[in-house]
């Protein structure tokens, strides 16, 4: 069956659809003008803030947020420009920190911790450091380190935007195996009908940033509890990179994640959610929460 034609930036009914599926409910915040969308997992258990990447909106995150519910309660981010959030103007890291910020006061989230993926990583790191909003601690996943007189980021932007202006035509999980072979098919089918909900001013500003805006002056004031991890095989995160980031924050818990590249969740599933699900225990158990016992401290002699 041949693929239909899609206009820029379109959300497709098959697309909305997937939702039906999901085991979370649709809320809406302001940050400023905007209005942004987050999937909610509900429950009594410390929430978790899920911030994704450059093109990934909140739902393609839903494998991920659904093996922590027995953890905590994850609220994952359509950041702007993506999936159901209005697009807004600019794309820095301290405007995309200001939306993860107003998400946490519109939704009143008690202390969350955070946990963001690739650009969602350098989001949290942001957040944290400005402290606008209390944190409990944070989990950053191969955010990229790219920056002035870092070398360009591994995935050029013409790349980002092929891929997006096949899904702008009209592509399916055949197409998306071509680029990400290895990924669950589940995972495949998403990321052909969500991509088009990604809005090429968002991707184009996102990757200047990731060439242009400095990780590292960030990182090293991330407060602890803090834990990075990282494909053992990313170009993203790199064994040198690695070893920054180690010397940058040496209050950081640094995971690698063996036969993965960048999409670490995408690449190995099982190994990197088991890893997540330690690196989230030891922040919460460092941030002094219980997940057994929703958001009370522990008991201590």
């Amino acid at each position: 069956m041949r693929r239909s034609p899609v206009p820029q930036r379109s959300v497709l009914q098959t697309a909305l659809a997937d939702l039906a599926d999901v085991p979370a409910t649709s809320h809406w915040v302001r940050s400023g003008g905007m209005r942004l969308h987050a999937l909610d997992y509900g429950g009594d258990l410390p929430p978790l803030v899920v911030l994704p990447g450059i093109t990934s909106p909140a739902i393609t995150m839903d494998f991920i947020a659904r093996e922590l519910t027995d953890l905590v309660r994850p609220v994952v981010l359509d950041v702007r420009g993506r999936g159901l959030s209005d697009v807004g103007e600019g794309f820095g890291l301290e405007e995309y920190a200001e939306d993860t910020e107003a998400l946490i006061s519109g939704l009143g989230l008690d202390s969350p911790l955070l946990f963001g993926h690739s650009m969602g990583a350098r989001i949290a790191a942001v957040v944290a450091v400005r402290a606008k909003v209390a944190v409990r601690g944070a989990v950053l996943a191969d955010p990229p380190m790219s920056g002035p007189g870092r070398g360009p980021y591994p995935t050029s932007l013409a790349a980002f935007l092929r891929q997006l202006s096949e899904a702008r035509r009209g592509t399916d999980a055949d197409e998306v195996a071509v680029s990400w072979p290895s990924w669950p098919r589940r995972e495949q089918e998403l990321r052909a009908r969500w991509l088009s909900s990604c809005a090429e001013e968002a991707i184009v500003g996102t990757h200047h940033g990731f060439e242009h805006e400095d990780f590292f002056d960030w990182w090293p004031r991330v407060p602890s509890p803090v834990a990075m991890l990282y494909g053992a095989e990313s170009p993203v995160v790199t064994a040198a990179g690695a070893e920054e980031a180690a010397r940058a924050n040496p209050s950081a818990a640094l995971h690698g994640i063996p036969g993965a590249g960048h999409m670490i969740f995408w690449d190995t599933p099982t190994a990197a959610l088991a890893t997540l699900r330690t690196a989230l225990g030891a922040v919460l158990a460092r941030a002094g929460t219980d997940p057994r016992a929703g958001t009370e401290p522990q008991q201590r002699a």
